[in-house]
């Protein structure tokens, strides 16, 4: 039975716990400008370089993304013990510290410690916000207010952009403090607030705390009525999954490795992979240098084209937010992996045939490259619009979608170690990709774009093979999805809305294959 008229208050709950999206989106879009500020380099420097080495540019850039790593996989038995909504303010916590420190640097090596601490808090945030927006939308709309945290984490892309912008017009060491120490403020707000957010029903059930639990989804779904059909059916469906669970044991990392849950643990962390693989952080860290390649001349020129880009980001993202419970998950990945590939690949081609390849300027001698459009006004103006293509490709399909998948797919007594593991996987690939990403723009230039459509092109074909339809599905019936054959093209389509039983008994007989 669904509940058509869902409270305003779900809807509240899950975007003010998205803010935590926005610290994310700003800290990967202001260091990008930050990194090529003069007071910036020079204070990193001690005055005796112009320009921060790659060694350096990497190091500050991948310890945030070590210190994600860490935070996604510690995030999961902090949300066991202490709750998804005191993790979260936790990893708030933490992130305002590192934050503090970054914008109070005094050298390199506060830098690098601030950067690594905040990463902590990104991570455990960056898992922690999907699985509690997961534990408390209705399944008619959990894709809409899931996706509320992938457009808050455009939004904080924007914001830097601009940012950036206005940090780029001062001469002095305010030029980078204040951009770095914007970010506490979401950060604060997010940690002072969460403590007024309710705790998941999933896991005050999981605690006992069922009559709390009871309350929570009332107050959520009925306004108060714990006595609504639709309150009352979803009640008993948490209790009923989770008694089952307790009777099977499933608590442990072990338990993902079993038939029953494999098959889900390689399809989160696959399609958290997958969505670093689009390309579309290349494009977000090194978004001046792309667009400088693709005939814009000047760093403030690039800066606003950035900028530009990280407004259609954020617009592309509401697409997502409201058809995605409708299209459903497969269709969504499958066409914006087709749109962002065809970018990809046009882009690179027409950078090929229409580009001149010239040995770097700003490091002779080192077989590095650069990509000269200015001889072909028309092609570097059909490369950015390519560029502008993808992103809003990505905004609507990969973006949000990355981060709804593995957020529902597990069962609740495992379900934060799963999206533990797959997020961490995002983390672990977002620091692949930060470490080749300048290496193939140095080396093979437009290249690049051909690598990256193709990686496009083979996500399509996975997801068409391998990723069943999860809309409209509770979280406790995801058992029956993930049941029978691995080939999803061959399952039927998913029932319409409503909840289907499933008991004990017949769980305990269905087999996963895989």
């Amino acid at each position: 039975m669904g509940n058509l008229a869902h409270s305003w208050q779900v809807y509240a709950v899950c975007f003010f716990a998205a803010i935590g999206g926005f610290c994310f989106g700003y800290d990967t879009g202001i260091i990008s400008g930050v990194l090529t500020m003069k007071h910036f380099i020079n204070l990193m420097t001690d005055g005796t370089q112009i320009e921060l080495t790659s060694l350096q540019t990497g190091t500050i850039t991948g310890l945030l993304l070590a210190g994600c790593f860490v935070g996604a996989l510690v995030a999961s038995p902090s949300a066991e013990y202490f709750s998804r909504k005191r993790s979260i303010i936790l990893g708030s916590c933490i992130f305002m510290v590192g934050a503090g420190i970054q914008c109070g640097t005094r050298g390199y090596a506060m830098m690098i410690v601030g950067r690594a601490i905040a990463g902590i808090g990104i991570g455990m945030l960056s898992m922690l916000i999907p699985l509690y927006q997961s534990e408390l939308a209705p399944k008619e709309i959990r894709g809409r207010l899931i996706s509320l945290q992938q457009f808050m984490i455009t939004t904080g892309l924007m914001v830097a952009f601009w940012v950036n912008v206005g940090g780029d017009k001062i001469d002095s060491d305010a030029s980078f403090r204040i951009p770095l120490g914007i970010q506490i403020a979401p950060a604060l707000i997010l940690a002072l607030g969460a403590s007024f957010l309710p705790y998941s029903p999933r896991w005050l059930v999981s605690k006992n705390r069922n009559e709390e639990a009871l309350t929570v989804l009332a107050n959520l779904h009925a306004n108060g009525d714990k006595t609504s059909p639709y309150v009352v059916q979803e009640y008993e469906d948490i209790v009923h999954q989770i008694e089952y669970e307790r009777s099977v044991a499933v608590t442990s990392y072990l338990e993902l490795l079993k038939p029953g849950l494999r098959r889900r643990l390689i399809l989160g962390i696959l399609i958290q992979v997958f969505q670093q693989f689009t390309g579309i952080n290349s494009i977000m860290y090194y978004a001046p240098k792309i667009f400088q390649q693709a005939g814009i001349d000047g760093n403030s020129a690039s800066l606003i084209a950035s900028g530009v880009n990280g407004v259609l980001n954020m617009l592309a993202t509401i697409p997502a937010i409201v058809y995605l419970d409708r299209l459903g998950r497969r269709m969504t990945l499958i066409s914006g992996a087709l749109l962002m590939g065809t970018c990809m690949l046009l882009a690179g081609i027409v950078m090929g045939a229409c580009g001149e390849v010239n040995p770097d300027p700003a490091h002779p001698g080192s077989g590095d490259k650069v990509v000269d459009m200015s001889g072909n006004k028309a092609a570097s103006y059909f490369c950015i619009v390519m560029i502008y293509f993808f992103v809003a490709g990505f905004a609507y399909s990969w973006g949000p979608v990355g981060w709804v998948y593995p957020a529902e797919i597990f069962p609740v007594s495992v379900r934060s170690k799963g999206n533990s593991i797959a997020t961490a996987a995002n983390w672990l690939m977002n620091f692949v990709i930060s470490e080749i990403v300048p290496v193939m723009l140095s080396k093979i230039t437009w290249g690049t774009y051909i690598f990256f459509g193709c990686c496009c092109g083979v996500m399509s074909v996975c997801v068409y093979i391998f990723f069943p339809e999860t809309k409209g599905r509770s979280l406790e019936e995801m058992d029956s999805v993930f049941t029978g054959s691995v080939f999803a093209f061959r399952a039927q389509a998913a029932p319409n809305i409503g909840t289907v039983e499933i008991n004990a008994t017949e769980k305990v007989e269905s087999k996963e294959e895989f």
